[in-house]
């Protein structure tokens, strides 16, 4: 790699540039090494230093911030390369990108607009949300604390699971509620004294995401530190999840690239081929070339559904960020559009993670290919809600134009 993304490279007139020498440079890297990093177990603490370097978490932020000021879209491409260059590195930073856009992007108070100068800068921001206790359906009330202290502080106490990308991160993003049972989250440095990270994730996919368990034990907060759910901001938001969900999306259709690559390269670099074979030469193989073919054209289909709900999703963000009486409406669809998507894009990446091994033989499923990742990863993705409920809503919208759950992680 010649040399990460420079600060100024992250625009172009004040726009993304997708062609950028140096962001082209920066995911060639992180590609470099992301099969070996997977089955050796190498955390990318580097690739993201690098990303870090590079200010990448600040696409989002306007100009005027020392942000890129792209557009939806345009991160979601990023996204989709980011994906097929390493999808662990991609969902690392999904909650980044998410808490930017609730409570950062534009920000409310001298507090946001600290943390917004910490992202232009570089920072990176993780998320500890989940936990296993099992809440009646539709309760999303956190069982974490902000108990005030003698001093006027909260003392924060709880625990929380699936915290992706916090192990990797400077802040924090934390859902607690106060002892009136008030929701919210609060951004604090994951160094803070009582905080606890551990690597504990042991999913067959996304290996090194470090999607794993964070204790808090009476960790200091500053009352501005703290955001309390309301109608127009971070959770308040109707629909506030569909950016999250449709990231994943973004990242699968990345997998699907990457399985492109991986099935066109296996094909050139075959010298034997079967017995029974229609062709001499594997890159000859009509059946071969069939194959790679489909995975073609799958790739294609979940690129251009995620970007299409993407586009939709930055109508539904103008809408809100102008006060728009049709916001609700414009999340709504934007939020049907990300659940299609999904449902087209996990069945085309999982599908072409298997249809990979068709055009290899039995020598491609050796430990040291590393192949099978594709697989694991893009099904270990399309696990976080399942598209079972995704189909079911969709289906009772077309048929009886019932809206999809507002709330949750759907």
């Amino acid at each position: 790699m010649n040399k990460p993304v420079s600060a100024n490279s992250l625009g172009s007139s004040h726009r993304l540039d997708l062609r950028s020498p140096d962001l082209e440079a920066l995911l060639k890297h992180i590609a470099e090494g992301a099969s070996e990093r997977e089955r050796d177990r190498v955390l990318p603490f580097q690739e993201i230093d690098l990303i870090r370097k590079a200010r990448l978490g600040a696409l989002r932020l306007p100009t005027a911030a020392a942000g890129a000021g792209s557009t939806i879209r345009e991160l979601f491409e990023v996204v989709i390369r980011l994906g097929e260059a390493d999808a662990n590195v991609a969902h690392i930073l999904r909650n980044h990108f998410s808490v930017v856009e609730r409570l950062v992007r534009t920000p409310k108070d001298e507090q946001s607009r600290q943390w917004q100068k910490a992202v232009a800068e570089g920072a990176i921001i993780g998320l500890a949300t989940t936990e296993l206790e099992s809440p009646k359906v539709g309760d999303i009330t956190p069982n974490t604390t902000l108990t005030p202290d003698a001093n006027g502080d909260f003392l924060l106490n709880g625990t929380k699971y699936y915290s992706t990308g916090t192990l990797y991160s400077d802040y924090v993003l934390v859902r607690a509620a106060d002892p009136s049972g008030a929701a919210g989250a609060t951004i604090i440095p994951v160094k803070r004294e009582g905080i606890e990270l551990i690597d504990d994730w042991d999913g067959l996919g996304q290996r090194l995401t470090a999607t794993g368990t964070t204790h808090f034990r009476n960790v200091k907060v500053k009352p501005q530190e703290v955001v309390f759910d309301a109608p127009d901001i971070g959770y308040g938001v109707p629909y506030s999840n569909t950016f999250a969900q449709l990231f994943l999306t973004a990242i699968v259709a990345g997998i699907a690239r990457a399985s492109l690559h991986e099935a066109a390269a296996l094909v050139r670099s075959r010298k034997r081929t079967f017995y029974y074979a229609p062709s001499q030469t594997p890159t000859d193989d009509p059946l071969l070339q069939q194959t790679v073919g489909q995975i073609a054209s799958g790739a294609f289909a979940a690129e251009t559904v995620v970007l299409a709900a993407a586009e939709a999703l930055d109508v539904a963000t103008d809408a809100f960020d102008a006060g728009a009486a049709n916001a609700v409406e414009a999340a709504h669809r934007a939020a049907l559009l990300s659940a299609k998507a999904k449902i087209v894009a996990d069945e085309f990446a999982i599908r072409a993670g298997s249809l990979l091994f068709d055009v290899g033989g039995a020598s491609a499923t050796k430990k040291v290919t590393n192949f099978d990742r594709h697989w694991r990863n893009a099904r270990t993705l399309s696990s976080h809600n399942p598209t079972t409920f995704k189909a079911r809503s969709i289906g009772q919208y077309e048929i009886s134009g019932t809206p999809l759950p507002a709330k949750g992680f759907f």
